[in-house]
């Protein structure tokens, strides 16, 4: 067994240690995400590795490139706001505009139509293996994960608190689809963080009010 596999038995389920490790860091990364920190990016770098190795031997390809997704949108995060704090300035949180409410809702639609008909032909979704309906269900939800994952994690850094509300898009079917894949620890995580998102959504909320007030005052 390579370290990649190796892990611990539970309950009669086999938990990798990649994919604790992966989702102890995918957690502390709202925690820090919350706060606004920018350690947020380096332990999002550091968990979609792992999660990416414990998706690769799940089989479950569309997490695994999420993962990798995740590693590359991680290096824009960091990007975006360090260049957003220049100069010890805070980080402007901000609802999204209409036009970007507008790209964010029509690049899940199209793109998960798009990256599900990818997956399924191509069979790089574990679902395009089982029979229909139920292969295109998973393929769907696979490509649905995958997309709105990325499309979460590009509002985030652009500070937008609307990046909190496609989270809980996606932990609505990140949760049973993690579960029968085997991923318990992928599965009780999910289920964390749609608790932890709404929570952050509220704070980061509440922080933008808080500003917006502050700077009505001034005026």
């Amino acid at each position: 067994m390579s370290w990649a596999e190796a892990g611990f038995d539970i309950f009669g389920t086999h938990v990798l240690w990649t994919d604790l490790a992966g989702n102890i860091a995918a957690l502390a990364t709202v925690l820090l995400a919350m706060r606004a920190s920018m350690w947020t990016w380096p332990v999002q770098f550091a968990g979609s590795v792992l999660l990416f190795i414990a998706s690769v031997n799940a089989h479950i390809t569309g997490n695994a490139l999420k993962q990798a997704l995740f590693a590359g949108l991680a290096v824009y995060g960091w990007w975006a706001w360090r260049r957003g704090t220049q100069g010890g300035a805070k980080l402007a949180i901000r609802p999204a505009r209409w036009w970007e409410r507008s790209v964010l809702i029509g690049a899940l639609l199209v793109g998960t139509a798009l990256v599900g008909l990818l997956f399924y032909v191509t069979g790089l979704s574990w679902g395009a293996q089982e029979p229909l309906p139920r292969g295109a269900f998973l393929v769907a939800a696979d490509a649905y994960i995958f997309v709105g994952s990325a499309l979460a994690t590009w509002a985030q850094g652009r500070a937008l608190v609307d990046f909190w509300i496609v989270w809980v898009a996606v932990d609505i079917v990140g949760v049973p689809l993690a579960f029968s894949s085997g991923l318990v620890v992928s599965g009780a995580v999910y289920g964390i963080f749609f608790v932890l998102v709404v929570i952050g959504f509220v704070k980061w909320l509440r922080e933008y009010r808080t500003a917006a007030l502050t700077v009505a005052v001034a005026r």
